[in-house]
């Protein structure tokens, strides 16, 4: 018997049908080791010593491993075939070493590009040794980025209040979107005018030609800079005779795409799917792995992750194949094309992301896939076999036109584009961000001498406008023109970004909350290194030769640390004073805008005396009066409104972050909107005790008006009557989210209930369900999203919210979905691999309860306590305040670590 360890049970699944009985194949389900979540799992006080440790998961897939191996005739790893795979496999080497369970057992390291039979089996024929140069490589990364996240992040938490972490590669991405809205906030838009002639030939043909050049000097774009210039223009012209000058038709080719990269597809997925970077390469993920197609199982396109743009030459005769059968000879070049990649180091010269069988048209395999799945396939097929067409021929004509003023001569010009001979175009064209399409029109027939007729003259007034806040394909795309991370961590870049509340996408694109902003200025005034994009590219390309063995990566972790390190004991330093100066004047133009009158935007509005600054609160960043205590006013760090509006300001002692809303009708008291530390809340009047209200998940503090809040305040409010009790029914929010309340019956609200809106029927439903003991604790009558049966089973199987969120259950097991993966995206087969691991990883260990009391001691205990008593519990409770201590500790390590990824 012969033992196969790969990934994830949906590959070992499908392998194991291609090899038969003499193969075990078993799943790691990912990395079995970690660094744990504590300072000194990286040292470098001890050159870079690494502690791995088992995770629970981890532990019992060595085991399942280890009693594989007994008596196997060798090992052989099959992990996936870049650095992350082959660090994989060196964790399985290692963590089966330590248990002494290898001996003399002979292994082989494997790799195929595509989970296909032919590739596996040919993949085996062919085994080598485990590429020391590549683990490298990836501990070097492992080891920048856990020093970058233990060591930065505790001194963002010290110095910015509310800031979350900072990461190698992902501060560098938050600067590009910082930057873009920096430029966006300090652009001046410049007025031009263009003016468009409308004309026709003798045969009354009509085209447009623009205005190019005056008196034999050339206009450009910008030129005509006022409306005095351009309607002098435009006088002259409606005077003017006009004539054909010169007109010439060229001959033009473009070209197909190469296919898909990693970075490619993510950023064509973006733009032609909609797909997020994460559900790109998730749905990827289930291709590459294997799909049941017509009772087989089988890989659908190559690997996902790749810098490649090449393709294997039997890929490539398939292609042609295919194109002449379903396109016709003509768009099969005369000899097949050749792609190179422009990176340095191209993801170990992978080939680029394909079907892994040509043949298999997108019509006829959609009816086996799951909607997005074949959106995404159907993307790749077409880039691919597009990539091996015949290139589309144009004609590009350009009219010089002359406009006759007596003795002035205006120039003109009119261009047009014809499509001869559409090639791959008939198949794909990419699409674009920001850039508008060429001008497809075609010119009448005309000819140089021609008189030509005036229509009309139009003169348009044009702005400039600022450069477009990045989407996540463009960020991306920028990103990889950088050569900042690698394109297999810019989904995982981008995620991080938004859970930790740095940036917010509205209307597809990228904008930096006022947090993210807070942490790029601090990290570009104390660690601009660490966040320039050439100290990242180059520190990539140390890593790429790493890989290469090129040299040694502790040397790279020695250079990289002294000088971080140093940086990192400078900030130690650092008086509140000194970073708030830094950080007003690097945000001065998002947090002090230019008000238009000429008057200083940094003077208070309420003392008009006083300078305005930014100000470091328990709960974040806030603007304040340098007159305070005097003048006590405060607003939120971006400015919404006119300067004491009373947007978003509290001028009269009202706390940072905090935005009055407006003044309740029955009470004539303030309506706030403020930041608390769980979150943003409404609040009522400044009393003692103030009526306070929680946002319910999915509203945003910018959605909330005076109407909406005053709704908020007024919960709990009465939504329906029992049909038994005849009892009111309540709905409110509460620490677990929005519910309805029936005496002492608690029922959550479903991910499609609004608490604010939900009304009597769905109140009695959802309160009766769960008295008739119908759900769960939470959300109990929400019956998820089926996803179908499970094959082993046959239970049905449905996606979930949960308290804890979403997850998948067959009705026995539940099992929580990865952060990483989204309740809307998740396929049946990656809810059976999970439950499959959560039933695998045996019953959740739960906190040791003491047994209850006997009923005498139960009766004793109520008795008031004696001195005595009372003396031991008070040494208990102090007892106990370092255990606290030590808990507060570890949730910091935790956090930590957590940056560190």
């Amino acid at each position: 018997m012969k033992v196969v360890v790969v990934e994830s049970p949906a590959k070992a699944k499908t392998i194991n049908k291609y090899l038969g009985k003499d193969y075990e194949v078993l799943a790691s389900f990912g990395h079995i080791r970690d660094l744990p979540a504590k300072d000194g799992s990286v040292d470098p006080d001890a050159d870079f010593r690494m502690i791995w440790t088992l995770e629970d998961k981890g532990s019992k897939r060595v085991s399942e491993i280890a009693r594989a191996i007994k008596g196997a005739e060798k090992l052989i790893l099959a992990t996936d075939p870049d650095r992350e795979g082959e660090a994989i496999s060196w964790h399985v080497v290692e963590a089966l070493r330590e248990k002494r369970a290898l001996k003399d057992l002979p292994i082989e390291r494997v790799t195929f590009n595509a989970i296909t039979k032919d590739a596996v089996q040919t993949a085996l024929r062919q085994p080598r040794e485990i590429d020391q140069a590549l683990v490298d490589a990836y501990m070097a990364r492992r080891a920048l980025d856990y020093l970058v996240g233990f060591t930065l992040s505790p001194v963002l938490w010290r110095k910015l209040p509310g800031a979350r972490s900072a990461g190698r590669v992902q501060s560098v991405a938050l600067r590009l979107v910082c930057d873009r809205e920096l430029e966006i906030e300090t652009f001046k838009p410049r007025e031009y005018w263009s003016l468009i002639a409308t004309l026709a030939t003798k045969a009354g043909a009509v085209f447009d030609a623009r205005l190019v050049g005056a008196d034999g000097k050339k206009i450009q774009r910008l030129d005509i800079g006022n409306g005095k210039d351009a309607e002098a223009f435009k006088k002259d012209l409606e005077l003017a005779t006009f004539s054909v000058a010169n007109i010439e038709a060229k001959p033009a080719k473009r070209h197909p795409y190469p296919p898909f990269t990693t970075s490619t597809l993510q950023q064509e997925a973006s733009r032609k799917l909609g797909l997020a970077p994460a559900q790109t390469m998730r749905i990827a993920q289930r291709l590459y792995e294997g799909v049941d197609i017509g009772g087989e199982t089988v890989g659908l396109i190559t690997y996902m992750r790749t810098d490649g743009v090449d393709m294997a030459p039997e890929a490539v005769q398939a292609a042609r194949r295919v194109i002449g059968k379903e396109y016709g000879d003509q768009y099969v070049p005369s000899a097949p094309r050749k792609y190179s990649t422009k990176a340095k180091n191209a993801q170990e010269a992978h080939e680029a992301i394909r079907p892994t069988d040509m043949s298999r048209l997108p019509k006829y395999v959609a009816k086996y896939l799951e909607p997005e799945q074949a959106r995404l396939y159907d993307l790749i097929w077409t880039r691919t076999v597009a990539s091996q067409m015949e290139s589309a021929e144009l004609e590009r004509t350009t009219a010089d036109i002359t406009a006759q003023v007596g003795p002035r001569k205006l120039d003109l010009r009119a261009t047009g584009q014809v499509i001869k001979f559409d090639g791959f175009l008939t198949l794909y064209n990419e699409s674009k961000d920001d850039e508008a399409d060429e001008d497809e029109g075609r010119l009448p027939p005309m000819k140089a001498g021609d008189p030509l007729e005036r229509r009309r003259i139009n003169a348009t007034q044009h702005f400039t406008e600022p450069p477009p806040r990045y989407s996540e394909a463009s960020l991306v795309k920028r990103m990889e023109e950088l050569g900042i991370g690698r394109p297999s961590t810019y989904a995982a870049v981008l995620q991080t970004l938004r859970d930790r509340e740095y940036v917010r996408i509205e209307k597809k694109r990228l904008v930096p909350e006022d947090k993210g902003r807070i942490v790029t200025a601090f990290l570009e005034s104390f660690f601009r290194r660490y966040v320039e994009y050439d100290f990242t590219a180059d520190l990539e390309e140390q890593l790429d030769r790493v890989s290469n063995n090129e040299i040694d990566w502790k040397q790279v972790m020695r250079d990289f640390w002294r000088d971080f390190s140093a940086a990192i004991g400078e900030t130690k330093e650092l008086r509140t004073a000194e970073v708030l100066d830094a950080l007003n004047e690097l945000l001065g133009p998002h947090i002090f805008p230019d008000r238009g009158d000429g008057s200083n935007p940094r003077t208070c509005p309420t003392c008009g005396t006083g300078q305005l600054s930014l100000k470091l609160g328990k709960f974040g960043a806030f603007i304040g009066c340098s007159n305070y205590p005097e003048c006590k006013y405060t607003r939120q760090l971006a400015a919404t409104g006119a300067e004491g509006d009373g947007e978003g300001s509290s001028e009269n002692g009202g706390q940072p972050g905090v935005k009055v809303l407006g003044v309740d009708p029955d009470t004539g008291e303030q309506v706030t909107l403020r930041d608390g530390r769980f979150g943003p809340f409404v609040q009522l009047g400044e009393g003692e005790k103030p009526k306070r209200s929680s946002l319910p998940k999915g509203l945003a503090p910018s959605q909330v008006d005076l109407e909406k809040a005053l709704k908020l305040l007024s919960l709990p409010r009465q939504v329906a009557t029992h049909p038994e009790t005849g009892e009111p029914i309540f709905a409110s929010i509460g620490r677990y989210g929005p519910y309805v309340q029936h005496g002492k019956t608690y029922a959550n609200l479903g991910p499609g209930d609004d608490v604010l809106e939900i009304g009597a029927n769905r109140a009695i439903d959802l309160i009766v369900t769960k008295e008739s003991g119908g759900g769960a604790r939470r959300g109990a009558a929400d019956p998820g999203r089926p996803l179908g049966d499970d094959p082993e089973s046959g239970k049905p199987i449905v996606v979930k919210a949960g308290r804890f969120g979403p997850y998948v259950t067959d009705g026995e097991t539940n099992a929580t979905l990865p952060r990483a993966m989204a309740a809307e995206a998740v396929t049946l087969d990656e809810a059976v691999a999970l439950l499959k691991a959560r039933r695998a990883a045996g019953p959740s260990k739960k906190p040791a309860r003491g047994r209850k009391a006997p009923a005498k001691k139960a009766a004793a205990s109520k008795k008031a306590p004696t001195k005595t008593a009372a003396k031991t519990a008070t040494k208990k409770t102090a007892a106990k305040k370092p255990a606290a201590k030590k808990a507060t500790t570890k949730t910091a390590a935790k956090k930590a670590a957590k940056a560190a990824e």
